[in-house]
């Protein structure tokens, strides 16, 4: 973390009227240094949301934030004119010689973003209604961003979801059992194993490239605290090009399974039809029609491709020693890779019922 006065003398490099008050840690996300800074005028208080962007994980932090402003300003464009539209879409916070981050004097990058007042996130979906909601929010934010001018946007982690390589990864952890842990895992090697065609399903498909956010869990929408609606889509740092299936699959990963990521008793780990249902609905919702009807057909696929594809990177992370997941207790990457296959089985076995619901909305 920061040190106070660093903090006050970043915060003051953005523009932001009136004097500081305050800085507090904010928000559950685990990548970036979050702080929610506080200033005074005299006459309001104004509050923004300033981040350390973390430059392990997105190593060109200014690709990412070109990205960001480039995805900010043709959703704040497409929505001009609709009612509220300063809690819709995410404002960047000028530093103030005009840039859109700020490069601090030990080479820490840092950004900031207008507080959307009267709305939160959740971490675990409390009903349908959330779901739905969360899920109408990121097909909206696609569908206002298939249109979107100028050159491809950069990729923040290339191959990000190209799930190929990341079979090819794990059966390289495999080989090389860095960890020694290879024989406990044997029943989850094999279950990867049995399902490696599921890895090439969607890069096969010949599917039309999008804007996706890559990132599509539930708290990554502000929800509205009197409405419920989902009104703005946030942390943007894996917007980049993708598949409309990526964004779709995630969903059904982290909307549909009450279960914790690393549920120990896997009695409990299954998808939800009623969540999958409300999923489904709010996503096409928000998408209308800019879906071809092929990438309407893979929406399924995605579902299986990203839960499959979470579930290997679980797995290759204890091969390896847990070197890029954090963990809390031994075999923790384990467990979450066991939760992801029996999503994976759960998914398989109403696979038929979701094609069926698929077909009946679109």
């Amino acid at each position: 973390m920061i040190d106070f006065l660093s903090l006050i003398a970043v915060a003051r490099v953005f523009e932001v009227q009136g004097g500081f008050r305050s800085a507090n840690p904010y928000g559950s996300g685990h990548i970036h240094d979050t702080y929610c800074v506080t200033s005074d005028d005299g006459d309001r208080e104004e509050r923004i949301i300033l981040q350390r962007i973390n430059t392990a994980i997105f190593k060109n932090p200014v690709a990412v934030m070109e990205n960001i402003a480039r995805v900010t300003d043709h959703l704040r464009s497409r929505l001009t004119g609709e009612q509220d539209l300063e809690r819709r879409v995410l404002q960047l916070v000028l530093t103030r010689d005009g840039a859109a981050w700020h490069v601090d004097a030990e080479g820490r990058y840092w950004r900031a973003y207008r507080f959307i007042e009267g709305a939160r996130t959740f971490d675990s979906v409390n009903s349908p209604r959330q779901a739905l909601e969360a899920a109408k929010a990121f097909g909206e934010f696609q569908r206002l961003l298939a249109d979107l001018p100028g050159s491809r946007l950069h990729e923040s982690i290339p191959d990000f979801h190209n799930t190929g390589k990341r079979f090819v990864a794990f059966e390289w952890a495999v080989t090389e059992n860095g960890s020694g842990r290879g024989a406990e895992a044997r029943d989850e090697i094999a279950f990867a194993a049995s399902r490696r065609a599921i890895a090439t399903v969607l890069l096969d498909a010949e599917l039309p490239e999008r804007v996706t956010h890559n990132d599509t869990k539930l708290n990554n929408v502000l929800l509205d605290d009197e409405t419920g609606e989902g009104i703005c889509v946030i942390d943007l740092d894996t917007a980049m090009p993708g598949l409309a299936a990526y964004d779709f699959g995630d969903m059904v990963r982290t909307m549909t399974c009450p279960a914790a990521e690393d549920e120990r008793d896997l009695a409990r780990v299954a998808m939800d039809f009623e969540l999958f249902e409300a999923v489904l609905r709010g996503y096409l919702e928000g998408a209308g029609s800019f879906l071809t009807e092929r990438e309407r057909d893979s929406l399924i696929a995605g579902a299986k491709v990203i839960v499959f594809e979470q579930g290997i990177r679980f797995l290759s992370d204890h091969l390896a020693g847990d070197t890029y997941y954090k963990v809390s207790r031994p075999g923790q990457n384990l467990e979450r890779c066991r939760t992801q296959f029996k999503l994976l089985e759960s998914i398989e076995q109403q696979e038929d019922a979701m094609t069926w619901l698929l077909r009946a909305l679109a």
